[in-house]
């Protein structure tokens, strides 16, 4: 095995290890716990077994529920551990490591949530695993980049969550009268749709996916660059 593949797995361990403050496990089990109460409910209220687009709203949840914590806390976990000093002397590599923990943070869930996608697929109806992961990708990056933005202005773990849950909120009562809007940031592709408009949707998706990366990329790209401003944190 190449030196780098020999290298990888211990270096997202170690990152993930810290991303999550030792309670990782806490997370995992509590996202899980989370889509076993969502299936149970639709179950015990539905008749009929759950379709694509139950799915998609089964595994958002602990989605989300996973890159909350890390995501808002990612820059006072370090302050309470006394690492931003030392991350800001550290020249030109500062702002790729908190770069490197936002990417592995993604790798996880993603990782996570295709283990629960694939349990869906062979318990409860058939679908395209690697489609819906690709589905939910979009709006798990722009919540925890959004997240991540938030903990570099206030630099503070309880204000960014505060914040956080705020905007998710906002975003939740919007769900519905932008249902088919490419604006909305839980629109799920998954909904049964005639033929007639399939194209109009597959278009919607197309831009919503867009919109959503490149909100992603700009949150990340504003949140690294509050990491500039070194006499603000330290």
């Amino acid at each position: 095995m190449p030196p780098f593949l020999r290298s990888i797995f211990p270096f997202i361990r170690y990152n993930a290890s810290h991303i999550f403050a030792g309670k990782f496990i806490y997370f995992l089990l509590l996202a899980v716990l989370v889509f076993i109460v969502s299936v149970m409910i639709h179950a015990y209220n539905v008749e009929v077994p759950p379709s694509q687009k139950d799915i998609y709203l089964f595994l958002l949840a602990p989605g989300i529920l996973l890159i909350f914590y890390p995501s808002a806390y990612a820059i006072q976990a370090d302050a309470d551990a006394r690492m931003l000093e030392t991350l800001f002397g550290i020249p030109d590599y500062r702002y790729k490591i908190w770069l490197a923990r936002h990417l592995v943070q993604q790798a996880v869930v993603v990782t996570l949530l295709f283990l629960l996608a694939l349990f869906c697929r062979y318990t409860l109806v058939e679908f395209s695993v690697w489609q819906m992961v690709f589905h939910l990708f979009f709006p798990i990056f722009f919540i925890s980049s959004l997240a991540f933005t938030l903990a570099s202005l206030t630099r503070n773990g309880t204000a960014a969550t505060v914040l956080l849950v705020v905007l998710i909120l906002f975003f939740i009562i919007l769900a519905a009268p932008l249902r088919d809007s490419a604006w909305n940031l839980f629109y799920n592709p998954f909904i049964s749709s005639e033929a007639l408009i399939f194209i109009s949707r597959g278009e919607t998706t197309f831009y919503n996916r867009v919109y959503l990366l490149v909100g992603s990329v700009a949150t990340t790209l504003l949140a690294l660059l509050r990491l500039q401003q070194r006499e603000k944190f330290v």
